[in-house]
């Protein structure tokens, strides 16, 4: 079972189990990891769900459609290189250990 790394605006790591399948964000929610709200549900439509990738994993995961470029550019007050909606990072075996930093301005 792959894990999440969730670090939190103190810095604290909080790692969870994750289901091969399932989003990012749909582990964080399900676990209770503050910050990671999902307004939407993982529809794509809100950006409450945003994170910020760790370097090591920005090729494993992707990049961002179109769609979610438009979110991250509007929605998203402090967008990095490794922004991402955890709501379109489905987890896979090989992303155990994903680490992903919940930006301060969503606690």
């Amino acid at each position: 079972m792959p894990k999440v790394i969730y670090v939190g605006e103190a810095g604290d790591e909080r790692a969870v189990d994750a289901t091969v399948g399932e989003s990012v964000m749909t582990t964080a929610v399900k676990n209770g990891v503050p910050g990671v709200i999902g307004e939407c549900g993982g529809n794509a439509s809100c950006a409450t769900c945003h994170v910020w990738v760790r370097e090591d994993f920005l090729p494993l995961v992707g990049t961002p459609n179109d769609t979610e470029e438009d979110l991250l550019d509007m929605g998203v007050a402090d967008r990095r290189e490794g922004s991402r909606l955890s709501c379109q990072i489905k987890m896979t075996d090989e992303l155990d250990g994903l680490t992903v930093v919940v930006p301060a301005d969503q606690y």
